[in-house]
């Protein structure tokens, strides 16, 4: 910051969007992890009770 005035350094500091698309990105990932794991719970619960009496009716 030597030889650069506050306030101009404080323009570009906080006008630079460089991290920007990285913090998007984690947010997508994060979604997208909420979504998957979710729909792997319910169907394996859903397939965990199919199977329970496919084997249930077998015997």
């Amino acid at each position: 910051m030597k030889g650069i005035p506050p306030m101009k350094y404080l323009r570009h500091f906080f006008s630079d969007e460089q991290g920007q698309d990285i913090a998007e990105y984690a947010v997508m990932l994060a979604v997208i992890l909420v979504l998957v794991v979710g729909t792997i719970r319910l169907v394996g619960t859903n397939a965990n009770n199919a199977f329970s009496t496919v084997s249930s009716s077998l015997q």
